[in-house]
C-alpha cells in the first residue's frame, strides 16, 4: 500500500501541474487574507480597540499553520 507521497510523486504530470496550481491558488488567497488581516488590526489597534488585534492575531496565526501544511503537500520531485 502507497501513501501520499509516494502516489503524488507517481502522479501523472498533468495531476501534478493541477495539484501545484490548486496549492499556490490557495497559498494566495490565504496571504490576501492575512493582509486583510494585517490591515483591520492596525486599524482598531491605532482606534484603540486592543482587543480586536488579539482575535486577529490568532486568526493569522490558524491561516500560518494551514500554509505551513500546504507546503508540506507541495510535490517533491517538481519537474
Amino acid at each position: 500500500m502507497s501513501n501520499f507521497r509516494t502516489g503524488q510523486n507517481n502522479a501523472h504530470p498533468q495531476k501534478r501541474s493541477m495539484i501545484l496550481t490548486t496549492l499556490i491558488v490557495v497559498m494566495l488567497v490565504n496571504l490576501l487574507i492575512q493582509i486583510w488581516l494585517l490591515y483591520t488590526a492596525l486599524n482598531n489597534a491605532l482606534d484603540g480597540n486592543k482587543e480586536v488585534a488579539y482575535s486577529t492575531f490568532i486568526a493569522s496565526f490558524v491561516l500560518f499553520l494551514a500554509s505551513s501544511i500546504w507546503l508540506y503537500l507541495l510535490p517533491k520531485n517538481v519537474k
